[in-house]
Parts: C-alpha cells; structure tokens; sequence
C-alpha cells in the first residue's frame, strides 16, 4: 500500500519539472538578460521605454535614472528598471 503512495504523487512531480523547464526557466533567462541590458546602458543609446516611447539616452542620473531625448530640445527622466523596455540597433540607416 506504500508504494501505491509514492506512485500518485509522481505525475505531480513530472508536472513540476516540465513547469519548470518550459516556463519558469525560461522566464528567469529572460529577467536576467533584460537587468544586464538595463546595467549596461550608457550615453547615446536608442532605447524603446514601456510607453513605446522611442528616444537616445543623453546623460545617465545616478543609477537608477536616464535622461531621454525624446525630440529635439525634449528630455524626459525615465526609471531605469522599469522604464525602459529595450534597447534598439544603434546601426544608422545609410542613404
């Protein structure tokens, strides 16, 4: 009777463990990925902010604050760790 015991709680494990690799891990990368993107943005970086705000970063406000140029003349401060959403190719269109 013991054993029958043990066999039940065995599809709740396997659950578990695809759980973790299909979902949890992948979200953990994801996290971790975005944090070293954030630590790593310096001046004249184009960035997207979670408003889909797009502007160049012209100076860097403590840690935890960029400043924005948004258009010409127009700088917005933006919270680093929730402000911006990513970082977009720094590569000029050639005409």
């Amino acid at each position: 009777m013991e054993g029958s015991g043990i066999g039940q709680f065995i599809p709740l494990i396997l659950i578990f463990v695809i759980f973790y690799f299909f979902l949890i891990r992948p979200q953990q990368k994801k996290v971790k990925e975005h944090k070293a993107m954030v630590e790593g943005l310096k001046k004249g970086d184009k960035i997207v902010t979670s408003g889909g705000i797009t502007g160049t970063i012209t100076r860097v406000v403590d840690n935890d604050k960029v400043e924005v140029e948004i258009a010409e003349n127009v700088t917005v401060e933006v919270v680093r760790g929730t402000g911006v959403q990513s970082l977009m190719n720094s590569q000029e269109i050639k005409k």
